[in-house]
């Protein structure tokens, strides 16, 4: 099978400096990945990278496939692969109910208008997916009006609509309480038995499952390591890529990591 993910030589430039510098990454499907490193990394970058959203500069060497192919219509792309990202809620923090922003995942919209034809079928699989997250008696609530761990799981249920193979979750734990968190970590369990190849890109140590077995670290717009999350996932690597000393501990599966 093709690789879900082959990135070779990929660069993005903003004001004259390389965000994203000469990287190339493959990514097979059924991998469950998470993309760790310091603020300004890159970590972000890639994944716009990964799902089309932003395009490297053409150099002769550069090349990006997903699921074996260059090119990809958007909506297409969306059917294969399901996005949450902290910018994705910021934008959908509006008066849209949450089975509306639910079912706005068919369109890539953030919400329903006038011209969008809703079948349905697709409010049906708006709703199972908004159940299967456990926030279907949130239908008719306000998106401004959940706390970031309900408007979390209804984006999971956006993402979720087109049963897509492979969930991108881009920084998806930011400003979640403990209990939010476990229930994010409980939902990753489930998209892991369900076979969804799972990108996970976080500053929580915490939220990588047991199921994620790679792990790839990012500085400067580079990778600097990558490899088994055993291996990775020491406190020398991890201090020299924070630029401070870096503590670890191991409980249950799960890691966590202090200064």
């Amino acid at each position: 099978m093709e690789p879900i993910v082959a990135i070779k030589h990929a660069t993005v430039r903003r004001n004259g400096t390389d965000i994203l510098d000469d990287v190339s990454l493959t990514i097979e499907a059924g991998t469950h990945v998470a993309i760790i490193g310091p603020n300004g990394a890159g970590k972000s970058t890639l994944v716009q990278v990964i799902s089309e959203e932003i395009h490297p500069l053409w150099k002769p060497d550069y090349s990006r496939k997903l699921f074996g192919r260059d090119h990809w219509q958007v909506m297409e792309l969306r059917k294969r692969m399901g996005i949450v990202s902290l910018s994705l809620q910021y934008l959908c923090n509006s008066t849209y109910p949450a089975k509306e922003i639910a079912v706005s995942g068919f369109f890539s919209s953030i919400g329903l208008d006038f011209h969008h034809q809703v079948t349905q079928t697709q409010w049906q699989k708006a709703e199972q997916s908004l159940k299967d997250m456990d926030v279907w008696r949130l239908k008719d609530k306000p998106m401004n009006r959940l706390s970031s761990g309900e408007a979390r799981r209804v984006l999971l249920a956006r993402a979720c609509v087109h049963d897509p193979t492979v969930m991108l979750l881009d920084e998806a734990v930011s400003n979640l309480d403990f209990p939010a968190r476990r229930q994010y970590r409980q939902t990753l369990d489930g998209l892991d038995k369900a076979g969804k190849t799972i990108i996970l890109v976080t500053h929580e140590l915490s939220e990588i499952i047991p199921g994620i077995d790679r792990i790839i670290v990012m500085k400067a717009g580079k990778i600097v390591a990558d490899g088994p999350k055993e291996t990775i996932l020491n406190e020398d690597l991890l201090s020299d890529v924070y630029g401070t000393k870096v503590f670890l501990d191991r409980r249950e599966g799960l890691y966590t990591a202090w200064c």
